[in-house]
């Protein structure tokens, strides 16, 4: 049974973390055994990790094409994993796997954190041998736990994360198929196919989204999150909000709620900011040829800053991330504030920070899967980054002495105008700004502001032509393919006056977004553009 991740990309760690990997050239059953010991004993809460035999590293890097295993190697060793599983106390078994990678057979074990810590595996497979020891992850090597790192491991004795732990209040139906297969596909998972033919209950059991006796098997919460349709049935408030205030007044704002699996909202929410907020400005100096370029926030520092929202809140709470947009900042909000040991002076002091615990182990992996979010500790270096190559001012981390909370501020580029790209919307029509933020998530119900529902709004004003292009639209298409059908003739003056509007409001996509005049350029509608077009549809 395939794994649920891509095995080309893991090998070459654009997956998970050098530390969760460890390849083997050829089978040595007894630096294996420790190495499972090792990954289920999960010290960092880092999800457990990999180990992948028919490889050689050098320096903790692959050794590629690999050496691989001869064929008749794979099934002695995989009766012998499981053998060793068995040697781990409390037993312990991986999620096993051959696969082919550059014509050569490899051997993948798959070793997700365990549930029941501390484990101890045998110190060697001698005859006779009976010391046994805790095995845990220290950099990529594998060691017994001694002195404070034993203490430490203790302390995680049954302290399942949440994202990890069954939700006894969710059944496996709560699960959506369409959403993992989804997830499958777009990672690019031998899993996809085969989740075809396999019943649901083996896919979450394979995937563990789910955990459990076959009489009483129920989701995991990081399955809930990702993969149900409505993750706030189970998790309060678990969405993004973003207030968008018009002035420094506070008085003048809008609200957006953005709500679904976390990736989904995630993504929503981004895409908010680069058709709303980002904007490029060009200031053209006398004493030079090339004029001086920037954003007035960089895309690549919302990203992180948002991402690492997502990953590290806690969602026992029931906290919203709270995103607001000032003229002159952007400021993120989350609740708790960051694990022991980073504390207020650390945020201040260090601009990378190593030394610490995860309190979503499963989360984060599925976010660098969807390549939403980097490698462990390089969040706050990839911020203070971007913002520095588009010469804006430091970001400023902040939490109170408690951590009951996160707050990451991003300031305004010095040379921006205040409120550069935070203004009003190119006018297709009427009321255009409230209508942009209802087509990122808002419901019929949801007020524009004035006391008026936003179907009403939408009714009085949308234009018959945008509706029927988005509906058009729902089918690829080229710009005059588009044009014929809609009986308009294909004029720069028609894409000015109806298209780019659209593609400007994140409404319809371009198959070439970089540029515009391609030979082969289609459009398509986007969510957002849906979104727009159900609730018209609706009324």
């Amino acid at each position: 049974m395939a794994l649920p991740i891509n095995i080309e990309q893991l090998v070459h760690g654009n997956t998970v973390e050098w530390e969760r990997l460890e390849f083997k050239k050829g089978w040595n059953p007894e630096d294996v055994l420790h190495s499972m010991c090792a990954f289920a004993n999960d010290l960092q809460n880092w999800g457990g990790g990999y180990i992948i035999i028919g490889v050689a590293e050098e320096n903790g890097q692959p050794i590629l094409p690999p050496q691989g295993l001869q064929a008749n190697q794979l099934d002695s060793i995989q009766k012998k994993v499981v053998e060793l599983g068995n040697k781990i106390s409390p037993t312990y078994f991986p999620v096993i796997q051959p696969y082919t990678l550059h014509n050569k057979q490899i051997l993948v074990l798959w070793c997700p954190a365990g549930d029941n810590r501390v484990y101890t595996a045998p110190d060697t497979l001698g005859a006779g041998a009976i010391n046994r020891s805790p095995y845990v992850r220290i950099g990529s090597n594998s060691v017994i736990a001694r002195g404070e790192t034993l203490r430490k491991l203790q302390d995680l004795t049954a302290r399942i994360p949440f994202d990890d732990r069954v939700n006894n209040r969710a059944k496996l139906a709560d699960l959506s198929l369409g959403l993992i297969q989804a997830h499958l596909q777009e990672i690019k998972s031998d899993l996809f196919e085969e989740s075809r033919s396999m019943s649901f209950e083996d896919l979450c059991r394979t995937m563990h989204l789910a955990k459990g006796p076959d009489e009483d098997i129920r989701p995991v919460n990081a399955g809930l999150l990702f993969f149900s349709e409505l993750p706030h049935d189970f998790f309060e408030r678990c969405w993004i909000e973003v207030v968008w205030h018009q002035d420094l007044s506070g008085s003048k704002f809008r609200e957006t709620v953005f709500k679904g699996p976390l990736h989904k909202q995630l993504r929503d929410t981004l895409s908010f900011f680069q058709t709303n907020i980002i904007s490029e400005q060009i200031i053209k100096l006398e004493d030079a040829a090339a004029a001086k370029r920037f954003f007035n926030f960089p895309f690549a520092a919302l990203e992180e800053a948002l991402s690492n929202a997502v990953y590290h809140k806690s969602y026992e709470l029931g906290a919203p991330i709270e995103v607001q947009i000032w003229p002159d900042k952007i400021e993120i909000l989350s609740y708790p504030g960051p694990m022991p040991p980073v504390n207020a002076q650390i945020l201040k002091s260090n601009r990378r920070i190593v030394a610490r615990e995860y309190r979503n182990r499963r989360i984060g992996d599925f976010l660098k899967e969807l390549r939403l979010t980097e490698g462990r500790g390089t969040g706050f270096p990839t911020i203070y980054k971007s913002m520095a190559d588009n010469g804006s001012p430091d970001p400023i981390f902040d939490t109170n002495a408690e951590c009951t909370y996160f707050l990451v501020t991003l300031p305004i580029h010095e040379d921006a105008s205040i409120g550069a790209g935070i203004g009003d919307f190119p006018l297709l029509f009427s009321n255009l700004s409230d209508l942009q933020a209802f087509s990122n998530g808002a419901s019929n119900g949801a007020s524009n502001g004035v006391g008026m529902p936003a179907i009403d709004l939408i009714n009085q004003s949308l234009h018959e032509r945008v509706v029927e292009m988005l509906t058009l639209l729902l089918k690829k298409r080229d710009r005059s393919s588009l044009f014929e059908t809609m009986k308009l003739s294909n004029q720069s003056k028609n894409r000015a006056k109806y298209l780019d509007p659209l593609l400007e409001l994140g409404w319809v996509s371009m198959s070439h977004p970089n540029e515009k005049t391609h030979p082969l350029q289609t459009y398509l509608i986007t969510d957002a553009g849906k979104r727009i077009l159900n609730l018209v549809n609706q009324s």
